[in-house]
C-alpha cells in the first residue's frame, strides 16, 4: 500500500493547489492538483484555472493526484489538456501523473492512458513519474532530455516494459519500474528485461530500480553479473519478495563492489545472509525483513504493493 502523498518531488516541497489562493511560489514549490470524491469541481476545472494563473509560466514541476470522483475515469482528459497547454508551461521539466494513495484508490484500480502526447508536447521534460498500470501506454518513447523515468504499479504490463526497452532516451540516468504481481497485470518475465540488463540501452544510466517484484530472486540471479552492473551506481530491488537465492547471487556478483548503494528493503533474506550483505563495502539497506506466511502447507512471500 502507498499510504502517503509525495512530500517532495524533483527536490522541492509539495503543496496542494488551492484555486482560492493561486500560485504564490512557482519557483520553489511543486503544486499538486487533485479532486476529492465530494468535490464540486472536476480536475479539468481545477487544472484550467491553474493554467490561467499569472504565475503558471514559471512552474517547473507539477503533480496530478486524483483526477476523478470515482474509479472509472482514465487520465486521458488530463493528459490531453496538459499536452495542449504546453505553451503555458514553457519551464515545466518534471511531472508526476497519479500521486494517489490507497485511501483514494487502490493502485491496481487506477486507470491510466496513453501518456505519449504529454511526452511529445514537453521536449524540455527531464523527470516523468507515473503511478498505475491499467491502460498505460508510453507509445514510441523518444525524448532527448528525459533523465528520470519512474513507473509505479502493483502489476506492470509487459507491453509497457517492452515500450521502455524500445525507447530512445540518450540522457536517461534513473530508471525505476515497479513490476508487481501477475494477478494485477504484472506479466513481465526476466527475459523481457534482457535489453535493460545489457547495459547498452541507456548509455548514461546510473540508477536501476526493478522493484516490488514477485520474481525478485530471478531478477537478482540474472542481474548479478549482467553488463549493466558495470555501469550503474545504485541497484534497487526493494519492496519485492527477494530471498536467500537472490541474495546469494548478489553476494557472489563480480561487480557488486562497484555499486555505491544496494537497496533491498522489504525482503525475505535470512539473518546470516543479511549479515554478509552488510559487510560489503557499499551502502546497503536490508531493513524491513519479512517472514513468509504459510497456508495449507504452501509458503507465501508477499510483495509490498500489489492491489
Amino acid at each position: 500500500m502507498i499510504r502517503e502523498h509525495a512530500k517532495f518531488f524533483a527536490g522541492k516541497p509539495v503543496t496542494d493547489y488551492q484555486a482560492s489562493i493561486g500560485i504564490e511560489d512557482p519557483i520553489n514549490t511543486v503544486y499538486r492538483l487533485s479532486v476529492d470524491y465530494d468535490s464540486e469541481y472536476s480536475i479539468l476545472d481545477l487544472l484550467s484555472q491553474f493554467l490561467e494563473d499569472a504565475n503558471v509560466s514559471k512552474i517547473t514541476s507539477l503533480i496530478i493526484g486524483m483526477w476523478s470522483h470515482g474509479s472509472n475515469e482514465t487520465s486521458q482528459p488530463v493528459i490531453e489538456l496538459l499536452a495542449n497547454a504546453n505553451h503555458k508551461l514553457p519551464n515545466l521539466t518534471a511531472i508526476f501523473i497519479g500521486d494517489i494513495i490507497w485511501e483514494e484508490c487502490e493502485i491496481s484500480w487506477l486507470k491510466q492512458s496513453d501518456i505519449s502526447p504529454l511526452i511529445i508536447a514537453y521536449p524540455q521534460l527531464e523527470h516523468l513519474q507515473i503511478r498505475g498500470n491499467e491502460g498505460l501506454s508510453l507509445g514510441a518513447l523518444k525524448h532527448d532530455r528525459l533523465k528520470t523515468l519512474i513507473i509505479e504499479s502493483g502489476g506492470l504490463s509487459v507491453s509497457v516494459v517492452r515500450e521502455v526497452c524500445q525507447a530512445q532516451l540518450p540522457q536517461l540516468e534513473h530508471l525505476e519500474l515497479w513490476l508487481g504481481l501477475d494477478e494485477y497485470g504484472g506479466d513481465t518475465t526476466v527475459e523481457d528485461l534482457a535489453p535493460i540488463l545489457t547495459g547498452q540501452l541507456f548509455p548514461k544510466l546510473n540508477y536501476l530500480g526493478l522493484r516490488d517484484s514477485q520474481i525478485a530472486d530471478q531478477i537478482a540471479i540474472n542481474i548479478a553479473n549482467a553488463p549493466v552492473m558495470q555501469k550503474i551506481k545504485v541497484l534497487n530491488l526493494s519492496l519485492g519478495n527477494l530471498g536467500d537465492i537472490g541474495a546469494t547471487a548478489l553476494l557472489n556478483s563480480t561487480f557488486i563492489s562497484q555499486l555505491e548503494k544496494l537497496d533491498l528493503h522489504h525482503h525475505y533474506i535470512s539473518e546470516e545472509l543479511m549479515e554478509e550483505l552488510t559487510n560489503l563495502d557499499i551502502t546497503i539497506d536490508v531493513s524491513e525483513a519479512q517472514e513468509p506466511e504459510s497456508y495449507d502447507d504452501e509458503e507465501y512471500r508477499y510483495i509490498a504493493v500489489a492491489e
